[in-house]
């Protein structure tokens, strides 16, 4: 049970993360269908910066593991931002299709990772160097808070303590406080309003344009944040032009839990879990008595592939007419519309 909750984390921070990135862009006014995309980028960049860092620092790279995350996670954050910076230009200077836009920033970013990597590496996946591993640069330990290694630990205290990643820290503190900005502060109102009714906005002195620049670009930098956390915990700190599809999850999660943080959480908990199963079903042992039950009842493979996308589908259909998106998303902003 400590292993499927483990990896069920690992898969519900970055959904989580990339979700409240979605619900900052659509509560501002722009349909952010780029989260894929952007995702893939945020993947790139982090894993090419710990790789630049490895190669500079060979094994010294190991003592400062926490400093090489950071700056990972703030370049990572900012390079997600400007490439969002695309889909804000395209919606509200050109007043194009939100849509449109956001796929056509899917199908860009693939394309230009795959050409790096390719320049970069001379093969198709771009890793660290064999000097060193992400878990022995960046995963925490027992002993690392202060705890015997010779100790057992609980199953609370092995999920919370031993073989955990800073990100996972690091992300469940920034959907908390980003949260609260969007929802108690005058910031996260102002920026509310974009997306509910612009032409009001606009009326009482809000910038309605720089605010949509604001919940786009902040889009991007979670997007990016959460595509590096799947790089470096569910990848092994390795880019490929790929997020196994975690952009649209997100999606899926963002309009299940109705473009709240909170329903977000408990919604990318359950994707998360529908995630891990289709992974590493043949590793789960429930009850520590050594049977792999979902591996032994004998179900095609494909089958528990299929299962978080099975389930993305059947949500949508059951939720989509009771879910409340923001009244003025996707409508480009007009100022003397009524």
């Amino acid at each position: 049970m400590v292993y499927f909750i483990q990896q069920t984390l690992i898969f519900t921070i970055p959904l989580m993360i990339v979700a409240l990135g979605g619900v900052f862009a659509e509560r501002s006014g722009i349909i952010n269908l780029a989260l894929e995309g952007i995702m893939i980028i945020g993947a790139f960049i982090g894993v090419l910066i710990v790789r630049l860092f490895v190669e500079a620092m060979g094994r010294s790279a190991v003592d400062y593991g926490w400093l090489i995350l950071l700056v990972t996670i703030i370049i990572t954050a900012l390079a997600g931002a400007i490439f969002a910076l695309l889909l804000a230009f395209a919606s509200v200077n050109l007043k194009a299709d939100q849509s449109i836009g956001g796929t056509a920033l899917n199908l860009i970013a693939p394309a230009v990772v795959l050409f790096l990597i390719v320049l970069i590496s001379q093969q198709n996946t771009l890793n660290i160097p064999s000097t060193t591993s992400a878990p022995e640069l960046f995963m925490l330990f027992q002993e690392d808070f202060g705890f015997d290694s010779t100790k057992q630990l609980s199953d609370v205290g092995n999920i919370l303590f031993n073989k955990i990643y800073p990100t996972t820290y690091y992300a469940i503190v920034i959907f908390v406080l980003l949260s609260v900005i969007l929802y108690r502060t005058k910031f996260g109102l102002q920026l509310r309003a974009c997306g509910e009714h612009p032409q009001a906005a606009n009326s009482v002195g809000i910038n309605v344009n720089r605010y949509r620049y604001f919940g786009v670009m902040i889009s991007g930098a979670l997007a990016a944040f959460g595509g590096f956390i799947y790089a470096l915990t569910a990848a092994g700190c390795a880019s490929t032009g790929d997020v196994a599809g975690l952009g649209f999850l997100a999606l899926a999660v963002m309009i299940f839990g109705n473009w709240k943080p909170l329903n977000i959480a408990g919604t990318a908990l359950l994707f998360g879990a529908l995630k891990c199963i289709s992974a590493g079903y043949q590793y789960i042992d429930f009850n520590k008595d050594g049977v792999f039950l979902l591996k032994e009842i004998g179900i095609n493979s494909h089958i528990y592939r299929l299962l978080p996308y099975v389930a993305t589908l059947i949500v949508l259909a059951f939720t989509s007419k009771k879910s409340r998106a923001p009244k003025a998303e996707g409508i480009p902003y007009e100022k003397g519309q009524r």
